[in-house]
Parts: C-alpha cells; structure tokens; sequence
C-alpha cells in the first residue's frame, strides 16, 4: 500500500496535467474519437494490451499481474457536454459550446495516472486489472451498455468506480449499498389543438391552455399517488408553442424526465402519465401523441462490495470521513455494469474549502478541487490490491 500511495503522489502533477488537456479539448457523447485515441496511446505507452472502438470509442486496457489472481474492473468516463465554458481558468476549453462539467475529465486523469502506477508494481499483483474507459455516459443509451455487448466485462470478477463530487468536501468518501442513483426516463407529449385567432378563444382548443393544466396534473402523481417514502421526481422540462401574439396554438410539444428508485414505481408513473394526459386531452377534446422512453435503469450497488471499499477508504491517507449516503436523483449507466458483475459505485469529494460557493455539476462555471483526482485514484488502488489479497488468501 505504501508503494501504491507515493508513486500516486509522486505523479499527482501529471494527474493534473492530463486533467487539463483533458478540459481544454473536450468532445460530446458519441463524437469523442480524439479522447479516445489519446487513453489508447496512454495505455499503449505503459505496455498494456489495448482494444479500441470498444462499443463504439471506448478503450479498454489490460494489465497482467505476475501472479494469478482475480480480475478486478476499474471504470472511468470521458465524454463532455454541449455547455459553454464561463469558468475562470487557465485551461478552460478551447471548443466553443463544449466543456468537461462533470468531471470526467478528472475521471479519466485518475484512472490513467492509476494504471501508471499499477504498471510498475506489476510483479506484485496477483491477478489482472482491466482499465474501462467508457464514451458517452452523458447521453442515453449511454456507452456501458454498448461497451458489455461488446465483452468488456469478460473475465471479470469484480467492478469498482466513482464520481467527482463539487458538491462534497475535498477528503470525503460517500457510499451507499443498494440503490444510490435513480433509473433516468423522459417523456413526449404533444398535444393536438385547434388553433384559430386570440380574439376567438371559444371557437379553439388551446394547447396552451391545455398544455398548462396538464403540467399542474401531472404534479399530482408524485405528490398523490406515489408513497411518501418512496422517491420519484416528475419534471416538465421544455414546453413549446410558438406563434405570433394573435394566434391561439394548433399544437403544444411538452418534454420532461421521470426519476425512481424501483422498478413498480417506475413503470407506474409511466402509465400514470399517459393516464393524465388522456384525462385532461378528453376534458377539452382535444388529441395527444406520448412517448417514454426508458433511459438508465436504477444503480444498485452490491452490499459485500459496498462495505469492503468503505472500509479500505477508511484507511486511506488524505480521506477524513467515509460515511453512507442517501440516494441521488441522478442517473448513471455504470447501473449496466453492475446487473452484470457485482462491485459498488462510490462518491469522491472535490469541493475546494476556499471557495465561496461550489457550482453544481453541469453549470457553465463547473470546477473541482484536483487533489480529489489522487483521492479517487488511492481509494481505487487500494480496493484492488486488497481484493487481489483476499482473494489469494
């Protein structure tokens, strides 16, 4: 552990650095074939056996330990987002419209300076550790799904990841057994009027009008008819209907997302939805066309593995609190991982004490405290060096 945690320290600068470059040169879900290349090339240069395109531009990575043992799979995204940059920094991206607001360039930076160091205890592991770099978390059907089709996941025993969190403080591990992130759907919902002239109201059907009753009864499902100790969230997020100022809408185009924490509760508001927007349309007689699509499904760690990387974090140096968490409303597709192979997802605190307020993940002025990228990179270390231990006890 010792080796594990200074050669970490002493390539944090260059941990940085890759999470600048990173930044500077960020590309959308999808379209990250530079990122990619430049993870290949990384691994390529340590010796790795590399595969590339993997599900479309992931990489994944291998390194053979010198003795047998148990393959451990350690995670990592890359993708950025359609965001234009307003952080006041040195390397901020030079993409107009582009920028790593999530952190995964922090991700990938800590799991490529990782893979260094594991490189060069090599003859010390006892077992093989598979780098997944994956594309696209941020926009569904998402990378991992594409990337487990694709054998990524072949041969291995466990998975371990985590996120970068502004939101927490620098030196604090989150964990959570069972459900940590929500299952993420979203819904389209267009409503068929009959538009005519503002001055005329009684001879239209008002989208509009329509369109906002539907809104406020669609709150209700949540607030009424979901039980209070369950968690879900339904947003209407976009609603369109433009015209000039005269005219009374034909049509009104509504977007939104749902969030849950179990699958009855899931498929409920689906129906319930559809439920609501029939009772409303028939109200005014009006007609409707609806859409759910069903996005990331529901993180659920596993309880053995949650509670091992809990307790290897406690005794990681830099980390002053490992604590459990309550469930987040976010999705993430690392849930595909995990029906898969067991293994847990964990939260990396990267709010900087200094600074006076913390933009959330996914705002324009999006930053992190780096020291959270060696944070991440040891807690991650740790739990596969002392898996492969247990293992071969």
């Amino acid at each position: 552990m010792e080796k594990l945690y200074c050669g970490l320290d002493a390539i944090y600068e260059e941990m940085v650095e890759v999470r600048r470059y990173l930044h500077q040169y960020p590309e959308l879900s999808f379209q990250e074939t530079n990122t990619a290349a430049y993870i290949a090339d990384y691994h390529a240069q340590l010796g790795h056996k590399v595969r590339r395109h993997v599900g479309g531009n992931g990489v994944v990575a291998y390194l053979q330990g010198a003795k047998p043992g148990p393959t451990v799979a350690l995670r990592a995204d890359f993708d950025a987002l359609p965001i234009q940059e307003e952080a006041n920094v040195p390397f901020k991206s030079k993409h107009d419209g582009v920028m790593h607001a999530c952190g995964h360039d922090g991700h990938t930076a800590t799991l490529l300076g990782l893979a260094k160091v594991l490189n060069g205890m090599k003859e010390e592991l006892a077992g093989t550790v598979v780098f997944l770099h994956q594309h696209a978390e941020e926009l569904p059907p998402g990378g991992a799904i594409a990337m487990i089709e694709d054998g990524c996941l072949e041969g291995v025993d466990v998975i371990f990841g985590t996120h970068l969190q502004a939101q927490q403080p620098l030196g604090v591990i989150s964990y959570r057994s069972g459900a940590l992130q929500a299952a993420a759907d979203n819904f389209d919902i267009m409503i068929q009027g009959s538009g005519g002239h503002g001055a005329a109201p009684h001879e239209t059907k008002d989208s509009i009008a329509i369109g906002a009753q539907l809104i406020n009864s669609l709150q209700h499902i949540v607030s009424r008819k979901v039980d209070p100790l369950d968690s879900a969230v339904v947003s209407v997020c976009n609603f369109v209907a433009e015209n000039p100022y005269n005219v009374i809408a034909n049509t009104a185009q509504l977007t939104g997302t749902v969030r849950t924490l179990k699958e009855e509760t899931r498929k409920f508001i689906e129906e319930e939805i559809e439920r609501t927007i029939k009772a409303t349309c028939d109200m005014f007689q009006a007609g409707y066309e609806y859409t759910y699509s069903q996005g990331y499904p529901v993180l659920v760690n596993h309880p053995k593995e949650t509670a091992f990387v809990a307790q290897v974090a406690k005794q990681v140096p830099g980390i002053e609190q490992v604590s459990e968490t309550l469930p987040i409303m976010g999705g993430e597709d690392y849930a595909y991982y995990l029906q898969h192979v067991k293994g847990t997802f964990f939260f990396t605190g990267a709010g900087n004490p200094d600074w006076d307020k913390a933009y959330p993940h996914h705002h324009p002025k999006f930053d992190m405290d780096e020291r959270a990228l060696l944070h991440a990179a040891k807690v991650l270390g740790a739990a596969t060096l002392q898996y492969m231990r247990r293992d071969e006890r």
